[in-house]
């Protein structure tokens, strides 16, 4: 049977999430958005799936402002929210788009129980948790999408900075969505060669904080949008990952128990994904620094969900 695919969302992170997963022929797709924007995700899902013939893909693509065709879904990622404008950080979109991903995940778990959530809206890390909550899934089923961006940046900049092939950098990011996220050098390399070995400590540290501002540089560019070429490029590989059983291991944001001395919070660290959702949670031995880093960084996101109580 066709996997069935939800895309809550029809912006530019949801659309061309879409078009990705289409071309990609993970399952048929669903693109939903608000009753009063109706017209617009079956306008978006019937010009991809007339593209289909020219680019070689079969799945079928259905735009919706109802909930009804997504029923049944395997896989659900809410992207749905306001997005950031210059100056505004993630933390401002809080309150409204905790509303909106409670609406949303209240439909999608009634009609697709044994789902898989992905969320992609802003401010991440507590979005998960309003998901969890509202969805009432187990924690294997309901991952952020965050660490595979932030990592995806971190590669970018370490490969133009080296003049490498972005195919050979590897990097790893954890910690919150936000301005304390942990980027790892020691983690981070080109073949196999950490970058420790082939850059001045310098040059990390400015990597590192471009890194941090990644979101921001682009939203800054833009100035009425944010990104949605690689966060779409992003939640697809999970997207992959799940659907095909792959296993990969990539950063993402997770309910935490107790692993890397973190409870009760959703924060980014790698993560084994499969046809399960979160299948392992795969614990690295960090530095002294780099655990501090990382408890600094999910007590910003704790700040922020007691602020959202």
């Amino acid at each position: 049977m066709q996997k069935k695919i939800t895309v809550v969302g029809a912006g530019n992170v949801g659309a061309t999430l879409a078009q990705r997963l289409a071309e990609m022929e993970l399952g048929d797709v669903v693109l939903v958005d608000i009753p009063q924007l109706d017209g617009m995700p079956q306008g978006k899902a019937l010009d991809m799936a007339e593209s289909g013939p020219i680019m070689g893909y079969d799945s079928k693509v259905i735009g919706a402002t109802s909930y009804d065709p997504t029923a049944g879904s395997d896989v659900v990622v809410i992207t749905a929210g306001i997005p950031r404008k210059p100056g505004m950080s993630r933390d401002d979109l809080l309150k409204t788009n905790a509303g909106i991903v409670k609406a949303v995940t209240e439909q999608v778990a009634r009609l697709s129980p044994d789902a898989v959530l992905i969320i992609v809206s802003n401010p991440l890390d507590a979005m998960c948790l309003v998901a969890m909550q509202t969805s009432k899934f187990p924690r294997n089923r309901v991952l952020g999408m965050a660490g595979v961006l932030d990592s995806s940046r971190m590669r970018s900049f370490i490969a133009e900075a080296l003049g490498v092939s972005a195919e050979c950098v590897h990097a790893t990011v954890l910690g919150g969505h936000g301005d304390t996220m942990v980027p790892l050098p020691r983690f981070s390399t080109v073949s196999g060669i950490p970058i420790t070995e082939l850059m001045t400590p310098e040059r990390i540290a400015q990597i590192n904080q471009r890194t941090r501002d990644g979101g921001a540089e682009v939203v800054k560019l833009l100035k009425t949008g944010s990104a949605f070429y690689a966060p779409s490029a992003a939640t697809a590989e999970m997207v992959e990952s799940i659907l095909k059983d792959k296993k990969k291991v990539l950063p993402c944001a997770v309910y935490l128990q107790g692993e890397y001395g973190i409870n009760g919070l959703f924060v980014g660290v790698p993560v084994k994904l499969g046809a399960k959702g979160m299948e392992e949670i795969v614990q690295v031995k960090l530095t002294h620094e780099e655990d501090a880093a990382l408890q600094k960084s999910a007590a910003a996101v704790k700040e922020l969900c007691c602020s959202l109580k």
